[in-house]
């Protein structure tokens, strides 16, 4: 693969830095100016789905330009950081480095051959010791409160399954979905809404634990479902419209007629 050359008077990464600089200085762009960490936070996690959305496609161009767009992000708050004297993009860079370092003994520090599955649990034991350096009180923090709860309960298993806190088999798991399943059943014939919405956050959290165990990300299958959906109802409705109706109007026998349809189709 070739290097590019930029065609502007900034080059690679000290010039994305730079024009982050003039950016924010005097006499540059009104709207950089104004924005502060807590303005940015939206657009980090936007561009985060974007890079993730740009994998999906299989696009390397698209991936290309939206990882970009996140490495701005970076930029950007690390240049309020060194605005305030807090730190700058390069203790950033630094910081990684000496993590990944640190984490990966087996590659920096030692000769050795460890299986995945042995590196795995090392840097799982690495993280813990840092943790506790830093006042940490449980193998589960870490995991951020505001990442989408799917994937939090994804991540707090699996920092639980590290240390041991995990089943034999995944015969364990599903018996425990079963009961989570009937304990849902009863709170519906309950019609209590809150012991609802508890017994099915359980069956949720089983299911989860179930794709964990099995090595799927629950949060790509769900995706993956929804997309299958979406694809199968928009089928639906363009047929219907074809025979010169609307949806709305359409029964419960004909759409289902119709789903069965997109399914068939599909193979």
């Amino acid at each position: 693969m070739r290097k590019r050359e930029s065609p502007s008077e900034y080059k690679g990464f000290e010039g994305l830095v730079q024009i982050m600089k003039r950016l924010r200085g005097p006499g540059g762009c009104p709207w950089d100016r104004e924005q502060d960490k807590e303005s940015l936070k939206p657009f980090v996690i936007e561009e985060a789905y974007e890079v993730v959305e740009a994998i999906d496609n299989g696009e390397p161009s698209e991936l290309r330009e939206e990882l970009g767009d996140l490495l701005l992000q970076v930029v950007f708050l690390s240049q309020l950081a060194e605005e305030t004297g807090e730190f700058n993009i390069d203790d950033v860079v630094f910081g990684i480095i000496e993590k990944l370092e640190r984490r990966h003994p087996h590659v920096f520090a030692e000769a050795s051959g460890l299986t995945t599955e042995e590196v795995v649990k090392n840097w799982a034991s690495i993280k813990i010791d840092e943790k506790k350096e830093k006042g940490a009180s449980s193998v589960l923090d870490g995991v951020p409160l505001q990442m989408p709860a799917l994937l939090r309960a994804h991540r707090l298993t699996e920092k639980a399954s590290r240390v041991g806190f995990d089943w034999d088999s995944i015969d364990g798991i599903l018996a425990k979905l079963e009961e989570e399943l009937k304990e849902f059943e009863e709170a519906v014939a309950s019609k209590e809404r809150l012991k609802m919405e508890e017994e099915l956050g359980d069956v949720i959290f089983s299911l989860v634990n179930i794709a964990r165990f099995l090595e799927v990300n629950p949060e790509e299958a769900l995706k993956k479902t929804i997309f299958k959906f979406v694809s199968r109802f928009l089928y639906m409705e363009e047929a219907i419209k074809v025979g010169g109706g609307e949806i709305r109007d359409a029964g419960l026998e004909e759409m289902e007629r119709l789903w069965e349809e997109a399914k068939a189709a599909e193979k």
